[in-house]
């Protein structure tokens, strides 16, 4: 543009020295004449150009930014149907976006979506669903327009505008930084469908993964007691430090099919194969490093599986037991009774702190009459002896007992005749137990799960395990103690890349010491162990190439 300007001087210069003094009047009118047109002509050139000049500018100018917060509902077609979707949007300090993608009828929330914007042009990309959105916001900023397109297929699609619900600052949580995913797994060998979530990290992948195998009893995906979530925890641990995460709500709970209480540790190890060959089939996943990391039970189904065809890349056991399932019970009621009688809160310990209150009189008594404290310290001594021989004595009625209606039940097969005698045998024992409650304890007694787990013996396939495992106990665990971690090691010599480790000041549900619980609302809530998060995830990040 400055040239044409140039040009057009030297133009006006040279005409002006055409009609220097002198000439004719003729030439001279003719000349002028002359020269108008040409500044009229070039004089609108000149404008042409500066209109097109300007319009380059304002094409080469971005566009401005749009706001796009809140949530964009609409509805995809897809063939023999349509979707409900949603995107998310979240304007965020510094000029970013946050977006996630909710499809709920294909299990998909809160996928993390990448926003770009290209003049007037908006670009939505999931890349961990494989699909984009291309669209335009209307004048009125209402909806958005534009094309979805994933491999093979593309659509029209209108999205339009919704304030994104208000959230009690109290209640708010960030969304994490990984991908969340509803899936479905489906054990083939009796078609039963579970429900759970898997957590992917964020990135191109592939990645480790594990599957979460829970504790006896029915459990949901998160493992949830009260406020604690051990399972959800450790979830959400491990894939923020870039491994995936699979964890299933137990058969016959939450969205998950079958039978809870008929549902055998064999059917647990079918389902943990079931969950591995559908991690296999993802592809942000690595298949060639796939875990299992199994609680309680959970940890010796972990083992089992290990011991079968296509096995686990690795194995994590927490608190798994090393003896056979009915002296497993019995340990764990004699647990439970000892914690009972150490409870100075009330019922079974009620005598006992009675009896100790006596003690303590008899000796002040001792003490006022002229005792020495040699001679009170030995008469306390005497009656410590003589509690322990107590509770041994009382201990030892009850294991057999417990004993005698777990070999009732393994050898009555029949189970109305096994309900009826243990039934009776629970009344007969307990004291002040009403009929009832001992039928429904009977029947508990009496289920599928229960007489397989009688039989169960963790040693039998251990010889079998090859992989890796990673065997963890809380020193404070009342239901499967430290003493299962040398029986374990032993069945695993075959193995030779075993790793034991005890945990101390951790209980059976790895919550660290209540000292170290963190406070939410100035009380101390539960909170998974650290040692046992790290000890994890290093373990985990061990069976990775280098």
């Amino acid at each position: 543009m400055v040239a044409t300007a140039g040009l057009y001087i030297v133009l006006f210069r040279s005409l002006r020295r055409s009609v220097m003094p002198g000439s004719g009047g003729k030439r001279r009118v003719l000349a002028v004449a002359t020269m108008k047109k040409c500044l009229a002509s070039l004089l609108g050139s000149w404008l042409m150009v500066m209109v097109v000049a300007v319009a380059a500018v304002a094409q080469t100018e971005p566009a401005a930014r749009v706001n796009l917060e809140g949530q964009w509902k609409g509805t995809l077609a897809v063939p023999g149907g349509s979707l409900p979707i949603s995107i998310s949007v979240t304007e965020l300090a510094g000029g970013n976006r946050f977006a996630t993608l909710d499809v709920p009828m294909q299990r998909i929330v809160r996928s993390p979506m990448e926003v770009q914007q290209r003049g007037d042009t908006l670009l939505f990309d999931a890349q961990a669903v494989g699909c984009q959105f291309v669209a335009q916001r209307s004048a009125d900023g209402k909806e958005l327009r534009g094309t979805w397109q994933q491999p093979g297929y593309k659509t029209p699609v209108t999205l339009a505008f919704s304030v994104a619900p208000k959230v009690d600052p109290k209640n708010f949580k960030f969304p994490p930084p990984y991908r969340v995913e509803e899936v479905t797994v489906t054990n083939l060998a009796d078609n039963t469908r579970l429900s759970g979530t898997l957590t992917i990290p964020a990135g191109a992948g592939p990645f480790p993964a594990v599957v979460l195998l829970s504790d006896i009893g029915p459990q949901d995906r998160d493992g949830t007691v009260g406020t604690y979530r051990m399972y959800g925890e450790l979830a959400d641990y491990l894939t923020r430090q870039g491994t995936a995460v699979l964890r299933l709500d137990d058969r016959g709970v939450g969205q998950s099919g079958g039978d809870n209480a008929a549902t055998t540790t064999a059917a647990l190890v079918q389902d943990a194969q079931a969950s591995l060959n559908f991690l296999r089939t993802r592809p942000l996943i690595d298949f060639n490093h796939l875990g299992l990391i199994g609680h309680g039970e959970g940890g010796n189904v972990a083992l089992l599986t290990a011991a079968q065809p296509l096995p686990p890349s690795f194995v994590v056991a927490l608190a798994a037991s090393g003896v056979v399932g009915r002296e497993q019970l019995v340990l764990r009621q004699a647990e439970a009774r000892r914690i009972s009688s150490s409870d100075t809160t009330g019922g079974a310990a009620s005598g006992q702190q009675q009896f100790q209150d006596d003690v303590r009189r008899q000796a002040d008594k001792m003490r006022a009459e002229g005792a020495n404290s040699a001679q009170v310290e030995t008469f306390l001594d005497q009656q410590r002896m003589r509690q322990r021989a107590e509770d041994k004595k009382q201990l030892d009625v009850v294991l057999k007992q417990q004993r005698a209606m777990l070999e009732i039940i393994r050898q009555t097969a029949n189970n109305a005749q096994a309900q009826a005698i243990v039934a009776n045998m629970l009344q007969q024992f307990t004291p002040g137990l009403g009929q009832s409650a001992a039928q429904t304890s009977a029947a508990q007694m009496t289920t599928p799960w229960f007489r397989y787990f009688l039989e169960f013996d963790p040693q039998a396939e251990l010889v079998k395990v090859q992989c890796p495992v990673l065997l963890l106990n809380g020193t404070l665990d009342s239901q499967v103690g430290v003493s299962n971690l040398p029986l374990l090691e032993r069945g695993l010599r075959a193995s030779k890349r075993v790793v034991s480790r005890k945990l101390v000041g951790v209980n059976h549900q790895f919550q660290a010491p209540e000292q170290e619980w963190p406070l939410v609302g100035g009380q101390p809530k539960p909170a998974f162990s650290t040692a046992a998060q790290e000890s994890i995830r290093d373990f985990v990040r061990q069976q990775l190439p280098n």
